[in-house]
């Protein structure tokens, strides 16, 4: 399991975006949790730390390892 925590998220549309670009990543499995008001999202799988990080930026938001 990967927690990250994302900051910027304001809305269901926000969270939305970030479930679909964390779960493009590969080696994520599942994407378990994306919350904006406990600010993190939960993946499972073998992705790359940077390469979620990488997904949740392109959508126009911060992340980092939780």
């Amino acid at each position: 399991m990967i927690e990250l925590k994302v900051e910027g998220m304001t809305c269901g549309h926000c969270e939305q975006a970030v479930r679909k670009a964390l779960a493009a990543v590969p080696g994520v499995t599942a994407v378990l949790a994306v919350d904006r008001s406990a600010r993190r999202a939960v993946v499972e799988g073998e992705a790359e730390l940077a390469a979620l990080i990488a997904a949740i930026k392109d959508e126009g938001f911060q992340a980092t390892a939780a």
